[in-house]
């Protein structure tokens, strides 16, 4: 199944999060933060959002920052999205 985000909407796939601190520690899963770095999957058209013009800047392939606790979250054949508003992403990484 694809995932085709509508208007300024984002399709993320997050990283996997850290098991270990810097000091060797295995976290459990329920101690391990929510990972912000993410790869965009699919990127919706823009458009008018709220009577504004918006034009998308990112693109499929580009990893990236986003809010900690933004979007939503999707389960889709086996595999963990997020969907959020660009303005919901924070920074590219190169």
């Amino acid at each position: 199944m694809k995932i085709k985000p509508l208007l300024d909407r984002v399709v993320l796939k997050a990283y996997e999060p850290e098991e270990k601190t810097a000091g060797g520690l295995i976290l459990t899963s329920s101690a391990q933060e929510k990972p912000q770095f993410a790869t965009v999957v699919a990127v919706g058209p823009g458009g008018v959002v709220d009577g504004e013009k918006v034009e998308m800047f990112v693109k499929e392939g580009d990893k990236v920052i986003a809010s900690k606790y933004a979007g939503t979250e999707v389960k889709i054949d086996g595999e963990e999205f997020t969907i959020v508003r660009q303005s919901d992403i924070l920074a590219t990484v190169e």
